[in-house]
């Protein structure tokens, strides 16, 4: 094996020599590749003894160091640049070009800082399809057909029976017939409504959270989402609750904070009022818990719900939801 490196060795330098412009990547390939001659030769270095490997194996890599380099210096020679010879000279201690660095789009930033404070307080994360079945979004959160609450959901329709979904709350009734209580989940992910302007778009994402368990109160609603604003805002952050409907809880609230824009002073963002709305919630009502089996006199919860961009421009600042999808690099490179 000595005697074939060698030989190697003087033939491929013989060739070197010899070799033009065009001819260099050639000589590169056939000597120097992954499947050249020299890396063939290399690969019968497990045939040698085991006495004779180690000097073998030196003699091979300072064989192909030498020719490395006899390479770079005939690259040189002739003009060096591009092997085939066509286009500028490469002036190789020029600093070489950063790539720019990618980074999570701020809703997925603010989705993740979201899931990471439920997860905190002992909620577990599910995920379910985006095309959900009538029964799921609808008739199991007591929005029978018919309902007036389905007009507020502009709901994109499949089929009859079929819609893309247009809040997380299904996962609710998902988990509830899969699973018994106590149950503490958040179910994050894209909704679906007919909806576009400065405050709302056809997809957005939205979190859906509930708790199910014995003896649950409205307390403990409220002093789940208070932590939770504390951490997602400021600590003194206000905070008030607003009687409000919803079909799948009662009673039901919305909750508002302390305007972050103006500090509760009042200002166009919040409409001269100092608060702004941020999410809904409301303890389970009991017909929730008869599609699902549960006993409504033995277990109580409360679910909520919020939208991530409405987070986002209220943690941010941002003013026009639409930003979000523009792919503007100005805009997303901030975050």
């Amino acid at each position: 094996m000595e005697e074939e490196l060698l030989r190697l060795k003087a033939e491929a330098v013989a060739a070197l020599a010899a070799s033009g412009k065009d001819e260099l990547e050639p000589f590169r390939v056939k000597y120097l590749g992954r499947k050249g001659l020299f890396t063939s030769v290399m690969r019968q270095l497990g045939q040698a003894s085991a006495e004779d490997r180690p000097r073998l194996g030196k003699l091979a890599n300072d064989i192909r160091q030498e020719l490395e380099l006899t390479f770079a210096a005939r690259l040189e020679e002739l003009g060096g640049g591009n092997v085939g010879g066509s286009g500028p000279r490469l002036d190789l201690t020029l600093p070489g070009r950063t790539e720019p660095c990618g980074r999570p789009h701020p809703v997925t930033q603010v989705m993740e800082e979201v899931c990471g404070i439920f997860e905190g307080l002992g909620f577990t994360v599910a995920e379910g399809p985006d095309v959900e079945t009538d029964f799921y979004n609808f008739e199991a959160l007591n929005i029978p057909p018919h309902h007036p609450a389905r007009d507020m959901h502009d709901t994109f329709y499949v089929s009859d029976s079929l819609l893309l979904r247009t809040h997380t709350s299904p996962m609710q009734i998902r988990a509830m017939t899969e699973q018994q209580p106590p149950l503490r989940m958040i179910a994050p992910g894209k909704v679906y409504r007919c909806d576009s302007d400065i405050t709302h778009t056809p997809m957005f994402h939205q979190v859906e959270g509930f708790l199910v368990d014995r003896k649950v109160s409205f307390a403990d609603l409220k002093g789940v989402l208070s932590v939770f604003i504390a951490k997602m805002f400021h600590s003194d952050t206000a905070i008030r609750f607003r009687p409000s409907f919803f079909p799948f809880t009662e009673p039901s609230a919305e909750v508002d904070i302390g305007c972050v824009i103006c500090g509760g002073k009042g200002c166009r963002v919040c409409k001269q009022t100092g608060w702004l709305e941020i999410l809904g919630a409301g303890m389970i009502d009991p017909a929730v818990f008869a599609k699902v089996g549960y006993d409504s006199e033995q277990y109580s919860g409360f679910a909520f719900g919020l939208g991530i961009e409405r987070i986002a421009m209220l943690k941010y600042g941002i003013t026009d939801i639409r930003l979000y999808y523009e792919n503007d690099l100005r805009f997303l490179s901030q975050f």
